[in-house]
């Protein structure tokens, strides 16, 4: 039998990151993994429903034996099969986020023989997570520029509380991953944006299109934000801003919620450009997160220069670790521009 892994939930940042990381990692490498105290740290520890679901998927997609898979569980082991491409579908059954249930099985089912479609119903834009303008502008973008073909649709949007989203991915399987130089980002081209409103006056977007327009009105390029009521069975706001460069892209967003004022939802996603681009980063700081285990499978050595270092990469980087024979260095400190180079 392959070695098992174990993993302590509380190291490094001591999230869900951990544990989907871990599931993603043992489907691709077919190694058992057991996972100790996790999210011990965290107000309500264990597992949540959304980590329950992403637990669930990579034991479906693998027929998976699984022990611990219950809510509030801090104790999980997951001895993985072969993955099986296929078309699945995960309901977390609450506002938990859709797209962390898809990135912990995206991954191995590209890489499967043959071809699958994955649906999740749930919350599609909530806080703390990517959501699903961001997938779609700028997660799956630059995965396909890694050779990570797939397509992504939302039929229905879901905000944090109410959630009843879904989202549906449209996954190639068969990839080859390339390695990726991005140490420069080159110049600025333009902005792309939208403000989008769920059952909710359509003035609310334009007031956080009007404030975010204010906001970048020195940068030297297009700007250009849509204006558009999503479909959806909960209330809600964004506003997604998508900077593109001659050689990469960033992503930055901002949700509203009950009490905040529109022009605050256009600040936030604001400042966070204003940020990144007073750095050297070539790419956002969840997109590093994001890229580094598709390098870490990659034919070569890659390298890339983030805007900022986090916990979460830094996590991410020693749980690849526990798994892979891989040499991950990142040179930079911690809230602070760095380089990332990744040899598999």
């Amino acid at each position: 039998m392959t070695q098992e892994v174990h993993i302590d939930g509380t190291m490094g940042e001591g999230g869900g990151q951990v544990l989907r990381s871990s599931l993603t990692l043992a489907l691709l490498t077919g190694r058992p993994v057991r996972l100790t105290r996790i999210r011990a740290r965290r107000d309500r520890p264990g597992l949540g429903f959304q980590h329950r679901m992403a637990v669930h998927a990579a034991a479906r997609i693998s027929r998976a034996r699984v022990d611990g898979d219950r809510v509030g569980s801090q104790d999980l082991e997951f001895v993985p099969g072969p993955v099986v491409p296929g078309d699945y579908h995960f309901d977390i059954g609450t506002a938990g986020n859709t797209s962390l249930v898809l990135q912990t099985v995206l991954l191995p089912l590209a890489l499967a023989p043959g071809a699958s479609t994955v649906g999740v119903t749930g919350g599609t834009h909530v806080p703390l997570s990517p959501c699903f303008h961001y997938l779609d502008w700028h997660w799956r973008t630059m995965l396909s520029r890694l050779g990570l073909g797939f397509d992504l649709r939302m039929t229905m949007a879901g905000f944090y509380p109410q959630g009843g989203g879904e989202i549906h991915a449209a996954i190639r399987g068969d990839a080859r991953i390339d390695a990726l130089d991005l140490r420069d980002r080159g110049r600025l081209l333009e902005v792309h944006g939208l403000s989008a409103v769920a059952n909710l006056p359509e003035e609310i977007a334009q007031r956080q299109r009007g404030r975010a327009l204010r906001g970048l009105a020195a940068i030297d390029c297009p700007v250009h934000i849509a204006i558009e009521s999503l479909p959806a069975r909960s209330q809600g706001t964004v506003l997604v801003l998508l900077a593109r460069f001659e050689h990469s892209q960033a992503c930055f967003f901002a949700l509203g919620a009950r009490g905040k004022r529109a022009e605050r939802v256009a600040d936030e996603a604001v400042e966070e450009l204003l940020a990144f681009l007073a750095t050297d980063g070539a790419v956002d700081r969840w997109l590093a997160d994001q890229l580094l285990l598709p390098l870490a499978c990659a034919g070569g050595p890659s390298v890339f220069r983030t805007g900022e270092v986090t916990l979460h990469l830094l996590t991410h980087a020693e749980v690849i670790r526990r798994f892979l024979p891989v040499t991950i260095r990142i040179d930079g400190e911690p809230g602070a521009p760095g380089t990332v180079h990744v040899n598999s």
